[in-house]
């Protein structure tokens, strides 16, 4: 059922007049959490308005800024209206990424982490408009945000002026799952008081001067969430070599009998590692502080090894959301979504010893990672919390399928062609082939540990090749690399499309 009182019915407006009264040069916040939460109907009504007005000669410039990705609602319409000037901090629809790849689109590559600082301290274009996706408003301006918290809250507290996607897709008992903590950034701040995954110290919402909010429009558009896909034989060999490896730790007094709490990446692979954690008996009740929640939670709680999850966002399939809704009451004590400043932070990340488990495109024989950049310059997505998770976890794995494109693409490379993660960062790597724990290993047992642990049969006797070339031929012995063809592998995919 629709909420409503007296404060929303005097607020509402249709989505045609809200885009009206967007300036033609703005910048817009937008909740959104890869992608869950975004406003699905104001933007394409903006999108509308641009197509016409620019055929009267008028011109138009959008900033958009949100949590993470969102859907084709808000970035592929915004995308499309040629209007759109810059985005941040990470995005995944395709429209936007070939803009951003042909240079007409600029894209700020952020760790998550660092947004709400640079638009506070004013070193991104301060916010005017934020548009919010909530399921309900009060008279007062407490906001009750729906499936993601991203960067809402910031948004809403920045922003000149606001318009409210008002959604029923989502029952009211959702309200209640946030948990609304924000820092200052112009004083030293205390302690963030979060010990375990499921402490909370903000509010369910999100407090505005109603003054601010201009316009709320009815929505009952759901998310666009991507339907969730069984892990293939690739996926589960890596899930199974992380899981024995965890074990191993435990065995070794590194981690805890009751574990560490886990933080995962978006993706199959990550989903087959909480799927396989499920299945595998000599794994127990775990707890999660992570930036999103996807269908393989379903999993843990079916097999009754979910203690909680911290999230900043719930990104479930039709399916997982159906589940969700029927459960909603219940999974109060199984759930709380964050603002990503917060399920992000470092020092929160440090004090819990998460093990983080994050995704890869490449990475070389020292174990620095590509995460973000094909072929060293084309954007696929972004970097995302992964930078945050590595840099700070007590345990970080990146994992990757040793092959891309039937083959004509080792994820193992001599010299990775862009660099997120660097190797001081890097401490394990695991494809399907196998798993390197590059920790405490100086740079040339690095290369002979990710070389035959990681690389795949059809590359492994030509990366052995070119390390025993580079300690040949490099000035320096201690991180040999023959320069000359240190980047050999991308440019002959480039000229042929293979690296065989």
């Amino acid at each position: 059922m629709a909420i409503t009182n007296p404060f929303i019915e005097s607020k509402l407006k249709s989505p045609e007049e809200v885009a009206l009264a967007l300036p033609r040069h703005v910048t817009l916040g937008c909740s959104g959490f890869t992608p869950a939460g975004y406003p699905k109907i104001i933007p394409p009504a903006f999108a509308k308005r641009i197509e016409s007005e620019k055929k009267e000669g008028k011109d138009f410039s959008i900033n958009l800024y949100s949590g993470a990705s969102t859907g084709e609602e808000l970035d592929g319409a915004l995308a499309r209206s040629g209007a759109l000037k810059l985005r941040i901090p990470y995005q995944s629809n395709s429209y936007l990424r070939n803009l951003i790849n042909e240079g007409s689109v600029d894209f700020i590559d952020m760790h998550l982490s660092h947004v709400v600082k640079y638009i506070e301290h004013g070193i991104l274009p301060s916010i005017d408009v934020a548009i919010v996706e909530a399921v309900d408003v009060t008279a007062d301006g407490k906001i009750y945000l729906t499936t993601s918290s991203g960067m809402s809250a910031t948004y809403l507290l920045n922003a000149k002026e606001i318009y409210i996607e008002l959604t029923d897709i989502h029952p009211a008992e959702l309200k209640g799952y946030h948990d609304i903590y924000l820092l200052p950034h112009h004083s030293r701040t205390l302690p963030i008081n979060i010990v375990s995954p499921e402490d909370r110290i903000g509010t369910d919402y999100i407090q505005v001067n109603p003054d601010k909010i201009k316009g709320i429009v009815r929505s009952s558009v759901p998310d666009s969430a991507s339907e969730f896909k069984a892990p293939d034989s690739d996926c589960i060999a890596i899930a199974n070599h992380v899981l024995s490896f965890i074990q191993d730790e435990i065995s070794k007094g590194r981690i805890p009998k009751d574990y560490l709490p886990f933080q995962n990446g978006v993706g199959n692979i990550a989903n087959a590692v909480l799927a396989s954690m499920a299945k595998n008996d000599d794994f127990h009740e775990i707890q999660m502080y992570t930036e999103v929640v996807q269908d393989s939670v379903f999993d843990l709680i079916d097999a009754g090894k979910l203690k909680f999850a911290s999230t900043s966002a719930l990104t479930f399939s039709k399916l997982g959301l159906k589940r969700f809704h029927q459960n909603i009451s219940q999974w109060k004590s199984k759930f709380i979504i964050r603002p990503q400043e917060i399920s992000n932070h470092p020092e929160v990340i440090r004090r819990m010893g998460l093990i983080a488990m994050n995704t890869a495109l490449e990475a070389d024989i020292y174990g620095n990672v590509n995460s973000t950049h094909v072929m060293g310059s084309s954007m696929m997505n972004g970097i995302g919390g992964s930078g945050d998770f590595t840099r700070n976890s007590h345990l970080s794995i990146f994992m990757t399928p040793s092959l891309a494109k039937n083959g004509d693409i080792s994820a193992i490379v001599p010299f990775v062609s862009h660099t997120d993660h660097n190797e001081h960062s890097t401490m394990v790597i695991v494809t399907e082939q196998g798993l390197a724990d590059l920790r405490g290993c100086p740079p040339k047992k690095r290369a002979e540990l990710i070389i035959s642990k990681c690389a795949h049969p059809m590359y492994r006797s030509k990366l052995l090749e070119y390390f025993e070339k580079a300690k040949e031929l490099s000035k320096g012995k201690h991180t040999p690399h023959y320069l000359e063809d240190s980047l050999s592998w991308h440019i002959r995919f480039l000229k042929t499309g293979s690296m065989k």
